[in-house]
């Protein structure tokens, strides 16, 4: 006779990064939780509305309503949903903001399944400080050039020119990952 398998944690991963999704969502079903993905919050709020989550990954800025909206949202629902905010452009206003809408914590992009699981075990402080982890400014750039080349459609040469920017230079600056800060 087999042990009936306890049930999976659910989590709602709400971010507008397909690839980022696709990994982040693999690497959390590995460590068991039961992972629903949304691209926008707008995708998001019906899907957490028929099913609250317990646990939930949000992106600050995505296509449409920013993510504090979906952060609100969740927390109305359900004050216990354990909800880490990611955002490439960090600041201490929307970390605050987040906090003090019902985060649980507030992380800065690039973040690993293992710092996002163990964020969710941090008690919501919204008067602790801030590490002091400034974003390089490469990184800044590519993540500034990947949303423009969103909203073209991942058109190269209109992104280029939206950017005011040769098409090769903007083709090798995409050929480069973004930096890690280890």
């Amino acid at each position: 006779m087999t042990e009936p398998r306890e049930e999976s944690a659910s989590l709602l991963l709400a971010d507008d990064d397909i690839t980022f999704c696709k990994v982040l969502s693999g690497a959390l079903a590995k460590r068991g939780f039961a992972v629903t993905v949304a691209h926008s919050v707008e995708d998001a709020i019906p899907l957490a509305k028929s099913n609250p989550p317990e646990f939930a990954v949000v992106d600050l800025k995505m296509g449409g309503a920013p993510g504090l909206a979906l952060v609100k949202v969740l927390h109305e629902l359900d004050p216990n949903t354990r909800i880490v905010v990611l955002t490439g452009y960090a600041s201490i206003a929307t970390a605050v903001e987040a906090i003090k809408l019902g985060a649980t914590q507030y992380l800065a992009k690039p973040a690993n399944a293992d710092e996002i699981v163990a964020a969710f075990s941090h008690a919501p402080d919204s008067n602790a400080p801030l590490k002091a982890q400034p974003t390089q400014i490469e990184n800044l750039e590519w993540e500034h050039i990947q949303r423009v080349l969103r909203e073209h459609d991942d058109n190269i040469s209109a992104t280029a020119r939206a950017l005011n920017m040769h098409r090769r230079t903007l083709q090798r600056k995409l050929a480069k990952p973004p930096l890690r800060n280890d």
